[in-house]
């Protein structure tokens, strides 16, 4: 009997199927990974829960604490400005308790991230936050202010979860710099526009 021609023509088939299988698993694996990075994918199994500090981060503001809560809370419980209105998505809103979306860019602007957070208001003290859809499993933060001579000190502390043992602690060891800088970022905003109110006749 003779196999050759079969052979030959089975050949190509094997290597388009194999391409193909590569292909379907890249493009799987590129599809987890914006899920991820934009928290459209969360991934919540709740088993190998590791944590990790975020913060802490302080900063001195030379404003009263009632003018640096009232900032905080602005784009939550009042009327946000539209550049807020671009990164704050209010999605229910209580008394002292609202769900809301933050979008941050990401990958060189070419990716927006997604988080949902529980975001609560402790008058004139506390503001603390709670993930409840993102990037990582579990996130929670608080920003404390207290009073620092005319001024006030603000302090950034959070703790950040990831799942899955080691694969899980080395994504929040990428995702945690990322987060930090983010906060970084926005307690300069909060600093700046309380210190311009603060100033303001």
């Amino acid at each position: 009997m003779e196999y050759g021609p079969d052979r030959e023509r089975i050949r190509p088939m094997v290597r388009i199927g194999v391409l193909g299988a590569v292909g379907l698993a890249g493009a799987a694996s590129a599809a987890g990974y914006w899920g991820l990075v934009t928290g459209a994918l969360p991934l919540d199994v709740g088993v190998g829960r590791r944590t990790r500090p975020l913060g802490p981060q302080t900063l001195e503001i030379a404003a009263r604490r009632e003018v640096v809560f009232d900032v905080i809370a602005q784009p939550y419980l009042g009327r946000a400005t539209r550049v807020m209105r671009e990164k704050v998505v209010v999605l229910e809103r209580g008394a002292d308790l609202v769900l809301a979306a933050h979008r941050t860019p990401v990958a060189g602007g070419r990716l927006t991230a997604t988080t949902v957070e529980t975001v609560k208001f402790i008058r004139p003290d506390r503001i603390g936050f709670r993930l409840v859809r993102g990037p990582v499993p579990a996130v929670t933060e608080s920003f404390t202010l207290t009073e620092h001579g005319p001024g006030t000190l603000l302090v950034y502390e959070g703790e950040l979860g990831t799942d899955l043992w080691r694969a899980g602690q080395w994504w929040g060891d990428l995702v945690a710099p990322r987060w930090e800088a983010t906060v970084a970022a926005s307690l300069d905003q909060v600093r700046r526009e309380a210190e311009h109110r603060a100033s303001a006749p």
